[in-house]
């Protein structure tokens, strides 16, 4: 499934956008009614349409994003030196004056809840309108989501405010995480019955609102929120995904390469998706700014997502063992060979192919790809570029903006991954945990998983698959925070291939990244602060604890 956005809608609303933000405040969205003319906005059902299409463009793409939040994991360090992930993220130097926030999300929140008033005092077709109000419902759930799991607690608004109207009534203070987390799980519940199962104009269905669902009842089982483990937590958050898995219309896509390429928007695993528009500013840039930098003697992309040491050993062996298994035939001076078909289809490595060319990254070839360990140009600080989602046609200079591809924000495999975690956390590790996650590992072609693991030994093997499969998606980061985990991973060095000849032979030496030392810090930056400049306008904000 896939947001749709016709091409009439990128030639009007461009209007709506000026009206909408001339006098938005970003902390609360007080941006008076009176600004937006009722009569051009919601003459019938096609004008209010492009309101709401207006709405969905505000979901964020990795996509478009010159440092994604991949770099503020553990998979990916940006390759240009000085950007927000090295100088301020990788060592917790955040505060709430220089924080790279979410909260800017409220202005979408607000499209929504504006949405919601009107339609309702419209008498519009009503078929139309149940399916829109409930469309509209989950993306304001969905806007909850990205910014509570980044900051917490929220103000959980649903009307217009209009400070003009109300006065200071319309100052709210945070919900507690458990509120805001409960009410975008109820939200998400009241509308899947009025969401269509399928949509051929690529709108939210009843999957898009159970996955979104489902994500914000596993985030608030995992051990970030759920300090005494309730297993009726985890039970939630299974039984959803089970209800995903029983619709009978997803899928795993057969091809992980190229899943994720526009000629195969829409397809079969997709549930819910960020449309771009290629050739235009809406395009998908991801070969230009995620791609190698130099590939069949031109510039092509800027390498701005860089794998580093530590996700490339996550990747199994063809054989389906770990590297650190003495049984797995890891050779650490040949580290490339027989490894499984994920590593090939999502790391360019040193004598890989890319879009035709062999790609080197050691030291003294003299090329533009060669590893930059003084962080002082575009070329990769860690030995790699990323391959997964880059689509060849487009990794050529001058056509890097011109995809269409779609990014894919909830897809079956991680449903499977996720009721997988969920289930073997609530009951152990039964025979549809073993079938959950052996299907995603049957298709990259990974025998199964042993019989007999315990409850423990799962989880570990959940959490390893689920790093695997989903790398570079946007997921490592919140999944870091949720299980707690970010303590350990986010702090210490990260590791990069330093590939040289000696006496005719190559050799293999993990070091230092470039710009690879993180710091993070447990007490408190499992949450971003609010924004000082959200507080300043609204009094009855708290700050998170610690800042």
């Amino acid at each position: 499934m896939k947001i749709l956005f016709h091409t009439y809608y990128h030639l009007t609303i461009c209007l709506f956008v000026v009206l909408l933000m001339s006098s938005c405040d970003e902390s609360l969205d007080l941006t008076p009614k009176s600004s937006v003319s009722d009569e051009t906005l919601w003459v019938n059902e096609s004008t209010a349409d492009l309101f709401l299409n207006n709405a969905y463009s505000g979901i964020s793409s990795y996509y478009t994003q010159f440092d994604a939040e991949e770099n503020w994991s553990d998979d990916a360090l940006n390759g240009v030196s000085g950007l927000y992930s090295w100088t301020i993220y990788a060592h917790a130097a955040y505060n709430p004056d220089n924080v790279q926030h979410f909260w800017g999300s409220y202005s979408s929140v607000r499209k929504c809840n504006l949405f919601i008033e009107k339609v309702n005092e419209r008498e519009f077709d009503e078929n139309w309108k149940v399916k829109r109000l409930a469309e509209a419902r989950f993306l304001r759930a969905y806007f909850y989501m990205w910014m509570s799991t980044a900051h917490g607690g929220l103000p959980i608004i649903t009307n217009v405010l209009n400070y003009q109207e109300q006065g200071d009534e319309i100052f709210r203070p945070r919900n507690s995480a458990a509120e805001t987390f409960q009410f975008i799980i109820d939200e998400c519940e009241a509308i899947v019955g009025d969401l269509p199962l399928e949509s051929s104009e690529g709108r939210a269905t009843k999957g898009a609102a159970l996955a979104l669902k489902g994500y914000c009842e596993l985030f608030w089982a995992s051990p970030l929120y759920n300090t005494n483990n309730e297993l009726n937590r985890w039970a939630s958050a299974a039984a959803t995904y089970k209800r995903i898995m029983d619709l009978g219309i997803y899928e795993l896509f057969p091809d992980y390469n190229t899943m994720f390429f526009e000629e195969n928007n829409g397809n079969v695993e997709t549930i819910f998706a960020k449309h771009h528009l290629g050739g235009t500013g809406l395009a998908s840039s991801h070969e230009g700014l995620r791609g190698t930098r130099m590939s069949n003697g031109s510039m092509t992309g800027w390498g701005l997502l860089n794998p580093t040491q530590e996700v490339v050993d996550e990747y199994f062996m063809a054989n389906g063992l770990l590297i650190y298994d003495p049984e797995s035939g890891y050779n650490p001076q040949n580290p490339y060979a027989n490894r499984e078909k994920r590593f090939y289809q999502s790391i360019v490595f040193d004598g890989g192919e890319w879009n035709g060319d062999i790609i080197y990254t050691r030291k003294g070839v003299g090329s533009g790809n060669e590893i930059d360990l003084s962080a002082v140009n575009e070329a990769t600080g860690t030995g790699y570029y990323l391959k997964k989602g880059m689509n060849p046609k487009y990794a050529v200079a001058g056509r890097n903006n011109l995809s269409s591809a779609d990014f894919i924000i909830f897809r079956y495999g991680e449903v499977l991954l996720s009721y997988a975690e969920a289930q073997n956390e609530a009951v152990g590790p039964d025979l549809s945990v073993y079938e959950a996650i052996n299907s995603v590992r049957e298709r990259s072609e990974l025998p199964p998983l042993a019989e007999g693991l315990s409850q423990d030994e799962m989880r570990a093997a959940i959490h390893q698959e689920r790093r695997v499969e989903l790398a570079f998606e946007n997921k490592r980061w919140r999944d870091l925070l949720r299980l707690k985990m970010a303590e350990e991973k986010l702090n210490g060095t990260f590791h990069a291939m330093l590939i040289e000849e000696v006496d005719g032979e190559l050799t293999y030496t993990r070091v230092p990244a470039a710009e690879g030392e993180v710091t993070f810090d447990p007490s408190k930056n499992y949450l971003l602060p609010i924004p000082q400049s959200a507080i300043d306008r609204n009094p009855k904000l708290e700050q998170n604890p610690g800042y």
